[in-house]
């Protein structure tokens, strides 16, 4: 390839057949989750209400690999392989040795790497005969990805949306009624722990802890419906590892590994679909590249959480999973990344940086803008403010790079576009936002709220 590129394209033909389990490459498992009644191992039996058979075996398989149906394929190949960018613009403006390189799943129908797992997790429970989803989202992205998939396989979707950004963003909910889906904004009137919260606090701005609690609590009551998770749970993690193998296949064109690696954290989907490839790599001692997660201030999970059992959900109805939370009754202040406000971490991302493969760093969300805005006006495309937090990373490490006169590679996904994220940024160039940090006094008044499984 010509050394001026700046884009890498793979063939048709080359995208991944099959998707990366890290697990048996750590040096040990992660905890398993546990059933809140009984504090035992929780089973397939304990998961087959909300799940799918085919995804709770995916949730503990053993494999290194799994084969990704051609019904899924089928679907994927509409937008996949996703191409990977060499930031050379924005290298220049930051007059930096660095070489920037982004994995962009913008291109995906709803704007973002969601739709990687959304189509499977459709896939799986329409082959299961599943007539309705029901799901949670934040910013929006997951609901429209799932209403998408839904579509696909003309199924139902019903979506609860976190208050905050249901108020901020209100053309996702548009985006997600073109395709089929009925849309709340949670806390809602529909389900009784929703009308509790609204009684309690009518301009409750919510979270995807009780958006979550909201829609479990409907699957479970209906047998023809089940329940779909945008993020956290191992076989979601699963499922976007086809960014890392795609994004691997694309260096290797152009002869590069990444000495940094760095991605925005929230729940830890687009995070592990990216750096787990790379981390198997590193465990097998083909490359060492520093992999860092970049999260919120204001919702800083893995930096300022502990690491111990906690309910995935507010409610408490979902099983016991070892993560770091902030509390499962955290309810994070309505900043602009409404994908990055959840109270716990992936176990198994918090597995792994509690063993020390990966880094963790949390981010101011102007700092974040000013990333995002400088990479608009470089690269051209007006990133979501989630992925901004990686770009923000991104750019700190370049810096660094012009002071030390390093050339590093650094390798971030930029996981979708701010499309429908202009308020956000309009109150950034308007000088209305805030930063919003979490201060110690919230931080433990949630953690208090913790069980200890002595008390569960």
């Amino acid at each position: 390839m010509a050394e001026d590129y700046y884009r890498v394209s793979l063939a048709d033909s080359e995208l991944p057949t099959q998707w990366y389990n890290i697990i048996p490459d750590l040096p040990s498992p992660p905890p398993p989750p546990l059933h809140p009644g009984t504090l035992e191992p929780a089973g397939p039996d304990d998961l087959a209400p909300l799940f799918p058979m085919e995804l709770i075996m995916q949730e503990v398989t053993g494999e290194s690999y799994v084969d990704i149906p051609g019904g899924v394929l089928d679907v994927l190949r509409l937008w996949r392989p996703s191409p990977l960018f060499r930031a050379r613009r924005l290298e220049k403006a930051l007059d930096t040795p660095a070489k920037i390189f982004y994995k962009y799943e913008g291109v995906s129908p709803a704007g973002s790497h969601k739709p990687n797992t959304a189509v499977p997790q459709a896939y799986y429970n329409h082959q299961e005969g599943v007539s309705r989803l029901t799901t949670e989202t934040g910013a929006g992205q997951w609901g429209s990805a799932l209403a998408f998939a839904c579509a696909q396989y003309n199924m139902a979707c019903e979506v609860w949306q976190v208050a905050a950004s249901y108020r901020q963003k209100p053309y996702r909910k548009t985006m997600m009624e073109i395709w089929g889906a009925k849309v709340h904004s949670s806390p809602s009137d529909v389900t009784d722990y929703g009308r509790k919260l609204r009684a309690e606090n009518p301009d409750h701005d919510g979270s995807l802890g009780i958006a979550i609690s909201e829609a479990v609590a409907v699957a479970g009551a209906d047998p023809n419906t089940r329940y779909a998770l945008g993020s956290v749970l191992n076989h979601v993690l699963l499922h976007q590892t086809i960014i890392g193998e795609e994004a691997l296949k694309q260096l290797a064109l152009v002869g590069e590994t990444p000495d940094v690696l760095v991605g925005c954290t929230g729940g830890g989907s687009n995070f592990g679909g990216l750096s787990f490839p790379f981390l198997r790599e590193k465990l097998a001692g083909r490359m060492n590249p520093t992999v860092r997660c970049v999260e919120p201030a204001a919702c800083p999970t893995l930096t300022k959480g502990e690491y111990r059992y906690d309910f995935g959900d507010t409610a408490q109805m979902t099983p016991l999973l070892k993560m770091h939370t902030l509390g499962h009754s955290f309810i994070p202040d309505p900043i602009h990344a409404g994908g990055l406000r959840y109270h716990g971490m992936s176990p198994l991302v918090s597995h792994i940086y509690d063993l020390g493969l990966v880094e963790a760093v949390s981010i101011s969300q102007s700092e974040c803008f000013a990333a995002g805005l400088q990479f608009a006006r470089t690269e051209g495309i007006v990133p979501a403010p989630e992925p901004t937090h990686a770009i923000a990373a991104a750019v700190r490490e370049a810096l660094a790079c012009k002071e030390s006169g390093e050339s590093k590679v650094i390798l971030t996904a930029m996981c979708g576009h701010g499309h429908l994220d202009l308020a956000a940024y309009e109150s950034y160039l308007s000088g209305a936002m805030v930063d919003l940090d979490l201060s110690e006094e919230a931080l433990a008044a949630a953690l208090s709220q913790v069980p200890t499984l002595a008390t569960v």
